[in-house]
């Protein structure tokens, strides 16, 4: 399948629905799950995806077989990038319909933890202004608590938040994985172990945040299972306090990953401990019930595809 496809050939097999099944089965990794996703019985979706794999002229994904994920080949993982584009665009269309039809500027409000209007927005934003740079977003710090709540009663139009419970009048679609890690100071005596573990934790001072925050509860109720016993030395609800504090040598702490990386100080480094604490998922939320606007499509478009 290496040979050179003509352009032809190409525009016949790239249409919306071969690339949105594309994206479904990479992002699901399983047929049948993104079968499921999008309606479609497994046949159909497996007849989309080859369509384009034809069309392109490579395999676009690894089937191991039996219950093993699939995983994009670097061919797919080339055509996702570029799919996400297209649907980005192709949903633009109907936002600058939307935009010139009011006549008037158009306003996404969005609930954000710190975390997502620091390491996720700012990407997100830039290229979704290229394509609407008369929108107006608004982005508004949120208790996860009270997120469901302001989306129902129309507060909100979008909202970030964690491994969400099932429910009727909200809908959430995943965004990335944002597991814990342990956050030290780089000369510490934890970051100098070659396999550490959150048990490592267990009588040692940690910094945290308060319980106003679902994730801290979470990560608290995962040390009890777990018989770690950690001294909270400090709370605060500010994760760029926290990070000050950890790198100040008051305590270790537990945050995401996503934060971890992008510390905040030279001093800080970050440990992935070889066994997860908690399954931890970002998830964008929007009403069920009420007619959401091409824009706010357009815009969770662009922050599913940056996270991506």
């Amino acid at each position: 399948m290496s040979q050179i496809r003509s352009i032809s050939e190409i525009k016949t097999g790239l249409g919306l629905r071969e690339m949105r099944a594309v994206l479904a089965v990479a992002e699901l990794g399983s047929f049948r799950r993104a079968a499921a996703e999008l309606g479609y019985t497994q046949s159909a979706l497996s007849h989309q995806v080859s369509a384009l794999e034809a069309a392109i002229g490579w395999p676009l994904f690894h089937r191991p077989g039996g219950r093993a994920p699939v995983r994009l080949t670097p061919a797919g993982e080339a055509v996702c990038r570029r799919a996400r584009r297209v649907l980005s665009e192709v949903e633009a269309i109907a936002a600058d319909a939307e935009e010139a039809e009011r006549g008037e500027s158009v306003r996404v409000r969005v609930g954000v933890s710190q975390t997502a209007a620091a390491e996720i927005m700012p990407a997100a934003l830039r290229t979704f202004r290229e394509e609407h740079p008369g929108v107006e977003v608004v982005l508004s710090e949120i208790d996860e608590t009270d997120c469901r709540d302001a989306l129902r009663r129309g507060k909100l139009d979008l909202a970030f938040s964690y491994n969400p419970e099932p429910d009727e009048f909200v809908e959430a679609v995943p965004v990335l994985e944002d597991s814990w890690v342990i956050l030290t100071r780089r000369d510490s005596a934890l970051a100098e172990l070659d396999h550490p573990g959150f048990e490592m934790l267990d009588g040692l001072d940690v910094v945290a945040w308060t319980h106003r925050w679902m994730a801290q509860i979470e990560i608290e109720e995962a040390w009890e299972r777990l018989g770690i016993v950690p001294k909270v030395v400090y709370r605060t609800d500010d994760n760029l306090a926290l990070q000050r504090l950890v790198a100040a040598g008051l305590g270790h702490a537990c945050i995401g990953r996503l934060a971890a990386r992008r510390a905040v100080d030279p001093a800080l480094t970050w440990l992935s401990p070889r066994e997860p604490l908690a399954l931890r998922e970002i998830v964008l939320n929007y009403p069920r019930r009420r007619r959401l606007s091409a824009t706010a499509l357009a815009l969770i478009t662009a922050i599913r595809a940056q996270a991506a």
